[in-house]
């Protein structure tokens, strides 16, 4: 699936011991690591600059969460609903979103290094002037989503539906959409420069330029 990079996955160690969320509130600064989280609600929580190091969240639901300027580093959300939380400004790396519900969660500002979303429904998700390298969007959903002023680096959208997806402001050079499906997307031609897309998608982009192309 990946052409010509590898995302690094999450390193968590073979075994790890089952953890209350409330955990984080231990330590001096809200920290947690080594540990599995699952089959839980973690609601109305506000917490600045957590720092999450080798967890796993399983069967998780986060309602009204902000965790503004969070620190991920080797995570899994597997069957988690994040839904509305807001993860702004956050460092993301080695983080893998699977099968999650994560409609309109904020990621604004954030940077992501070695991140996966497989198989998520990520519609109105807000990726807003945020640094993604090496990030794979997989069998996902991404209706609406917004990724206005964004920095790409290694990013491939594979077989998701990105329809109304907003590109404004944001560069696709070498970014390979061709698998995707969509009725419309917010782009300027300037960004669609280097762009790969299938010959079907290329016809629809034609009418951008005011061209009639003949079959």
């Amino acid at each position: 699936m990946a052409k010509g990079f590898k995302i690094e996955c999450p390193k968590l160690p073979s075994h790890l011991e089952k953890a209350n969320f409330q955990d984080i509130f231990y330590e001096e600064e809200p920290y947690l690591s080594n540990c599995m989280i699952s089959n839980t609600v973690i609601d109305e929580e506000f917490v600045e600059r957590l720092v999450l190091s080798k967890v796993i969240f399983k069967n998780v639901r986060f309602i009204n969460v902000t965790f503004r300027k969070i620190d991920l580093t080797d995570v899994i959300f597997e069957n988690c609903d994040l839904s509305n939380s807001s993860f702004s400004e956050g460092l993301i790396h080695r983080v893998k979103f699977e099968n999650c519900k994560l409609l309109g969660l904020d990621f604004l500002g954030a940077n992501f290094g070695n991140v996966s979303f497989e198989n998520c429904i990520a519609n109105l998700c807000d990726f807003s002037e945020t640094r993604l390298k090496q990030v794979i969007f997989d069998h996902s959903t991404l209706q609406g989503a917004n990724y206005f002023e964004c920095s790409f680096n290694k990013v491939i959208f594979s077989q998701s539906d990105i329809n109304d997806v907003d590109f404004s402001q944001t560069s696709l050079k070498g970014i390979d959409i061709s698998t995707c499906k969509f009725e419309r997307l917010n782009v300027t031609l300037e960004s669609l420069k280097g762009c790969e897309v299938s010959s079907e998608q290329a016809v629809g982009f034609a009418s951008l330029l005011g061209l009639i192309v003949k079959t």
